[in-house]
C-alpha cells in the first residue's frame, strides 16, 4: 500500500445499523408468520417504491427551499422534490387513487418494508427500520376496523405471543375530540396538554394523570422532586369528566358506558361512542373480548386519524438496557384514516389500517425467547489439502449441493488443515470434509463433526489422547458421504 494513502474512516451514518445473517433470518421468519395471517384474513400484497413525492407524503408538505423535516429528500432532474417514504400508509392511498379503476372496493392489502424518518437518532430509535401494514380502503363500517383488530391480535399469538400477555387497546378520535367538547377546551396547545396526560395513563396512574389536567406534576411525584411538567390547568369539573371516561376497568361495556355518561351533551362524543359499541359487539361476536378492548387512553395521529384508533400492547415485562424489568408497551398500531385518500380525489374514501414495527417487536420476541436469534448452522466446508486436485474437491462439494445440503469448498490460500478448520468453525459449519491422497485412493474421506467434536473434546485434556481419539471425527465412504452429512445437519 502506498505510504501517502488517505485511508477512508470506515463507519455507518447515525440512526441506521448493519445486520447480520441471524437478524435477516428471524426478520423473514417473522414476516413469513405476519404474511400468511394478513393472506388468511383476505389482504393481498401490493408492494410500492421507497420514493414518493414529496406532496404525496401529507404533512410533510415543503414550506421551506428543501424539504428536509422529518422525511430525507431529493430534488428530481424535473426539479420536483422526492422523498424516502415515512411510513406505508402514504404510498397506498397514493396508489390506490391512481389506480381506483382497476381495483376492487373495497381494497384489501398488506405491504411491508424500510420506511425512513429524517430525525434525531437515539437509543432503540433508528432512522430506518422496518414496518408491515395491512388496510383496507373503500369501507366506511366500523367492523373493517374490528376485523383489523381481530387480524393483530391472531398476528401476535402466531408470533408467540400467548394471550394475555398481550392487548390491543381501542378508542375513537371522535371520543377525544368529544372529551374537548364536554369540557369546553377549544385552544389548540391546551388540547394537546390534555391528550399528553391522558396518554400517560398506564406510566402514571389517574393520580398522575389529575395533575397533569391540573396545575402539572414533579417528576417524583411529590413537591420539588425532579423537573416540573406544566399542566392543561383545568377545573375541577372538567378534570372529573376526564378522568370519568379514563377511571374504568378493562370491561368494555361499562367503558362504553361511562363514556355515554360523560359526554351525553357531546355529539362529536356520541358518534365515537356507537363507532366503538359497533367494534365491541363485533369483538364480543367473534369471541375476541378477552384480547380486544375499548379504552379511552389510547391517544394516536392527532393529525391523521378520523375516527377508531388502535394499538397493540405487549403486557410481559422485558429487561431494557440496564437489565430493569419494564413493560415493553407498544408493537404496533393504527386507525382511521377517511381524509387521507381523498387528498388525491374528488371523492371522499374511507380508509382503515394497521401497522405492526417489525423491528421493534423483533426486539420484544428476542428478549422473550420467542424467536430464534442463534447464529444459523453455516454451509459443509470441504477443505483443499492438495491445489493441483482442486476438480476433486468441487466434486465433492457438487455432491452434497446435488443432495441439497449446503457445501462450500475452501477457497482461502493457507495449506494448513488446522486453519481451514478453524475457518470452518467460524463459518459455523456443522461439518468438514477431508481428504488426502491416502483417502482419495482408498475411495473415502475423514468427516469432522464439528459441534460433536468440540462437545467431546471438552472431557479430553491430554494432547495425545486427543490426536489419538481424534474427537467427532469418522471416515465414510464417498459413496456413502451424503447420508453421513445429512444424519450430522439433522442432529444438529
Amino acid at each position: 500500500m502506498p505510504a501517502d494513502k488517505t485511508l477512508i474512516k470506515a463507519r455507518l451514518p447515525r440512526g441506521f445499523a448493519d445486520r447480520i445473517a441471524a437478524e435477516i433470518r428471524a426478520t423473514e421468519a417473522m414476516v413469513a408468520t405476519i404474511r400468511s395471517v394478513y393472506e388468511r384474513y383476505g389482504f393481498e400484497p401490493v408492494e410500492t417504491p421507497f420514493l414518493e413525492y414529496t406532496e404525496a407524503l401529507g404533512k410533510f408538505l415543503p414550506d421551506q427551499d428543501r424539504p428536509n423535516e422529518g422525511v430525507f429528500s431529493l430534488q428530481d432532474d424535473d426539479e420536483q422534490w422526492t422523498s424516502l417514504r415515512y411510513d406505508l400508509t402514504a404510498p397506498l392511498a397514493r396508489y390506490f387513487a391512481e389506480n381506483h379503476k382497476d381495483l376492487p372496493r373495497p381494497y384489501r392489502s398488506y405491504r411491508f418494508g424500510w420506511v425512513f424518518r429524517n430525525e434525531k437518532p437515539g437509543p432503540g430509535r433508528f432512522r430506518q427500520f422496518m414496518q408491515f401494514d395491512a388496510d383496507t380502503v373503500g369501507a366506511a363500517s366500523p367492523a373493517a376496523d374490528a376485523e383489523i383488530c381481530m387480524m393483530a391480535a391472531d398476528t401476535l399469538e402466531a408470533l408467540g405471543i400467548p394471550r394475555g400477555q398481550y392487548l390491543i387497546k381501542v378508542n375513537s378520535r371522535k371520543v377525544l375530540d368529544g372529551v374537548m367538547e364536554a369540557i369546553g377546551v377549544t385552544e389548540d396547545h391546551q388540547k394537546l396538554t390534555v391528550l399528553r396526560a391522558i396518554d400517560k395513563l398506564d406510566r402514571l396512574g389517574i393520580a398522575g394523570v389529575r395533575q397533569l389536567l391540573g396545575p402539572g406534576r414533579w417528576d417524583g411525584g411529590v413537591e420539588g422532586e425532579g423537573d416540573f411538567t406544566r399542566g392543561a390547568g383545568l377545573g375541577e369539573a372538567a378534570i372529573e369528566t376526564v378522568l370519568g371516561i379514563l377511571d374504568t376497568d378493562t370491561e368494555s361495556e361499562d367503558t362504553i358506558a361511562s363514556i355515554d355518561l360523560n359526554l351525553a351533551r357531546s355529539a362529536t362524543g356520541q358518534a365515537g361512542r356507537e363507532e366503538l359499541e359497533y367494534i365491541a359487539l363485533m369483538i364480543e361476536a367473534a369471541g375476541y373480548d378477552d384480547r380486544v378492548v375499548i379504552d379511552p387512553s389510547v391517544v394516536r395521529g392527532l393529525e391523521y386519524y378520523t375516527g377508531p384508533v388502535f394499538e397493540a400492547e405487549l403486557l410481559a415485562e422485558i429487561p431494557n438496557e440496564k437489565g430493569q424489568p419494564v413493560v415493553f408497551g407498544s408493537v404496533g398500531g393504527g386507525g382511521r384514516y377517511d381524509g387521507l385518500v381523498g387528498r388525491f380525489m374528488k371523492e371522499e374514501v374511507p380508509a382503515t389500517g394497521f401497522s405492526i414495527g417489525v423491528s421493534r417487536l423483533q426486539a420484544a420476541l428476542a428478549a422473550l425467547g420467542r424467536i430464534d436469534t442463534r447464529t444459523a448452522a453455516g454451509p459443509v466446508v470441504v477443505t483443499v489439502m492438495d491445489h493441483e486436485r482442486l476438480g476433486d474437491y468441487q466434486k465433492l462439494v457438487t455432491l452434497l449441493r446435488n443432495a441439497d445440503i449446503a457445501a462450500e469448498l475452501y477457497l482461502g490460500a493457507t495449506r494448513n488443515l488446522g486453519k481451514q478448520l478453524k475457518y470452518a468453525d467460524r463459518r459455523n459449519a456443522p461439518a468438514a470434509i477431508i481428504q488426502g491422497d491416502d483417502e482419495k485412493a482408498r475411495g473415502v474421506v475423514q468427516v469432522k463433526d464439528l459441534a460433536l467434536g468440540k462437545a467431546l473434546a471438552e472431557g479430553i485434556s491430554d494432547h495425545e489422547a486427543w490426536k489419538t481419539e481424534r474427537p467427532g471425527q469418522f471416515e465414510v465412504a464417498v459413496d456413502g458421504l451424503v447420508d453421513a452429512i445429512r444424519r450430522i445437519v439433522d442432529e444438529g
